[in-house]
């Protein structure tokens, strides 16, 4: 994987690698949580049923409907989650700390920061185990056009319809200081800056300013290379 990034790093730029992170990092979670592995006995659904967390989750079946997971996969993945998070939901701190020792060669807070943000769809501060599976049905289930509606979102931080190249340079950064800052110490301090230029001349098609909706969907559909890594993981669990 690291060997990856690096060839795409200089090839395609940091907005490939964005794209690429939204679901790498979300296998990372699963992956902390000990649910690449679904081999788990029924008696899930019964501490589904039963656990006295603080926060309980919705019905299995009526989660089961709301994602594309089937009822096998999310009792798995709700036991590495209660496993992790007893109490039933994920603070930003909590979130943090954990993508903390996904990159410990860089500073992930400020990603983890915008990742949280994305899951957190209520703005209460929190990700319950509801928050995480919609959002991982959507990057590992979803279709072409959900995947990237869900990266958009990550990207527009103001949640304004539109991603600024003020927005965009705070994303690059925090990829950078997760990422390239120490993998690739030769790098200029301005590559971000250079990176959002470059991201904006591909997706900015009427040259306003701002990349909306339509243009991030058109272009990303347009990059073989995004289209690719959108498809890397449809099999995960």
């Amino acid at each position: 994987m690291h060997l990856f990034f690096q060839d795409k790093w200089e090839v395609e730029g940091l907005q490939t690698v964005g794209i690429l992170l939204v679901v790498c990092s979300s296998l990372k979670l699963m992956h902390f949580l000990g649910l690449i592995d679904i081999s788990m006995t029924d008696s899930v659904e019964d501490d589904f049923e039963l656990s006295t967390v603080c926060h309980r989750p919705e019905s299995m079946d009526k989660l089961q409907e709301q994602t594309k997971f089937t009822k096998k996969e999310l009792q798995v993945l709700y036991r590495g989650f209660k496993n992790e998070c007893p109490s039933g939901v994920v603070n930003e701190e909590n979130f943090k700390n954990i993508y903390s020792q996904f990159f410990p060669q860089g500073d992930s807070s400020m990603y983890a920061h915008f990742l949280f943000e994305a899951f957190d769809t209520n703005k209460n501060g929190s990700v319950s185990f509801e928050d995480f599976v919609f959002g991982l049905s959507i990057i590992l289930r979803g279709t072409i056009n959900d995947r990237l509606n869900w990266a958009f979102n990550l990207y527009d931080l103001n949640k304004d319809g539109c991603i600024t190249k003020e927005e965009m340079l705070d994303i690059m950064k925090s990829i950078y200081d997760m990422m390239g800052k120490y993998t690739y110490p030769t790098m200029q301090d301005d590559a971000p800056r250079e990176h959002v230029e470059s991201f904006f001349q591909k997706m900015d098609r009427n040259k306003d300013g701002v990349v909306t909706i339509d243009e991030f969907i058109e272009s990303c559909k347009k990059d073989e290379n995004i289209m690719q890594s959108m498809q890397l993981f449809d099999n995960v669990i």
